[in-house]
């Protein structure tokens, strides 16, 4: 999808924009975004120790950390929402023909703020329900499927392959914050949302310092055991690697595209330098593969 000059503009702007006050949020920033009062000023220090103030280590490290998040403005024009979306096998929804009682314990233990309602497929959409909407009907038990569909709002959807430059513009526009990304027949692939699109901005300073990836799982012999779920691009970030990210955007689509099937049983193959062992398959999907790089150097007993 090409853009129109303005549009490239406006979306780098806003991207731009947001980006700033992301860093600002975050004291990543060398300068605030609002006029500095007095004793901010001052710090309370004579102006000769000011000037002596030595520079602490940190800084070439907050330095390092602006340059890449404006490096990640850059590279959006690269990436689209196929590689950040939420896969459709992972979409959290409200079945309209589950009962009742099933739809008020799944809501109330709701981790998210915003579902797809469906009718027994994702792709047979009715809206998109907002928590706050339904918190008055829950507490006051009047929660029903007809009440239910009157607090959705229209879906909004996505074709996949969206530039995440574009797709920040279309958000804007659309004063949307999830979209459904569908592929050409109008089937789902998943979902994505503005808070996904912002933390890729700003990439890995978006979670705190020494978070782990929780799909992937550093073993003692030096492997990794991922899940099958996990993100090509953020397996490839979290462990400096370059696993193939044009085609497939999970580690199940790289591996049974490979095979050119899914595995019964226990298979190893190589793809590049890396070595893949399958560990659990199911449900049409690989769940579990263990990765490690070139040669292998097993303790022996």
């Amino acid at each position: 999808m090409n853009l129109a000059p303005y549009e490239w503009w406006l979306g780098a702007a806003i991207l731009l924009f947001g980006g700033l006050l992301l860093l600002h949020e975050r004291n990543l920033l060398p300068f605030s975004l609002r006029r500095p009062s007095r004793q901010d000023r001052t710090n309370g220090a004579p102006r000769h120790e000011r000037r002596r103030t030595p520079r602490s280590g940190t800084l070439q490290e907050e330095r390092q950390q602006r340059q890449h998040a404006l490096l990640q403005l850059l590279e959006l024009e690269k990436v689209t929402v196929d590689d950040i979306m939420i896969p459709r096998s992972e979409i959290v929804g409200i079945d309209l023909n589950d009962d009742l009682p099933q739809l008020v314990e799944q809501l109330r233990s709701a981790g998210h703020t915003r579902l797809p309602v469906y009718r027994g497929d994702i792709n047979q959409i009715e809206g998109i329900v907002h928590m706050r909407r339904l918190a008055a009907l829950l507490t006051q038990n009047r929660l029903s499927h007809a009440t239910l569909l009157e607090s959705c709002v229209p879906a909004y959807f996505v074709p996949e392959g969206t530039p995440l430059a574009t797709q920040l513009v279309n958000f804007q526009a659309e004063k949307r914050r999830l979209g459904l990304v569908v592929d050409e027949y109008g089937d789902v692939q998943g979902i994505v949302t503005l808070e996904d699109l912002l933390d890729e901005i700003i990439g890995d300073f978006s979670h705190a310092e020494g978070e782990e990836n929780p799909d992937i799982h550093p073993q003692a012999d030096g492997t990794q055991i991922i899940d099958g779920s996990a993100s090509i691009r953020e397996i490839n970030k979290t462990l400096g690697w370059h696993l193939p990210s044009e085609g497939p955007k999970t580690l199940n689509g790289l591996v049974t595209e490979a095979l050119e099937s899914i595995p019964d049983s226990p298979v190893c193959l190589k793809i590049g330098p890396y070595r893949l062992e399958i560990l659990e398959s199911g449900d049409n999907r690989v769940k579990s593969v263990r990765i490690w790089q070139g040669r292998l150097n097993r303790p022996t007993a």
